[in-house]
């Protein structure tokens, strides 16, 4: 069987950008310090615990999700294509 390495993509990505989005708001409403969202500014150029920072986390999310699901689609298919021959 062989994954699409877009589809993954745009799975993973959706779903990791959600989950940053989400978290930021969550930590937002709720009216917690957020200090473990506070690091993903050290990787996220411009990220804050604010609802900016959310769709900021949102687009940042997305994209590294993205990078992640289309990889691992790629080595999926290398090494699933290697093991049958």
């Amino acid at each position: 069987m062989k994954l699409s390495k877009v589809a993954c993509g745009l799975a993973a990505g959706i779903i990791w950008g959600l989950a940053i989005f989400s978290a930021t708001i969550w930590v937002i409403v709720s009216g917690g310090g957020g200090q473990h969202l506070i690091l993903l500014d050290r990787f996220y150029i411009g990220y804050s615990v604010t609802f900016g920072g959310s769709f900021l986390g949102l687009i940042y999310g997305f994209i590294d999700g993205f990078v992640v699901g289309w990889i691992f689609a790629l080595l999926y298919n290398v090494f699933a294509r290697s093991k049958k021959g």
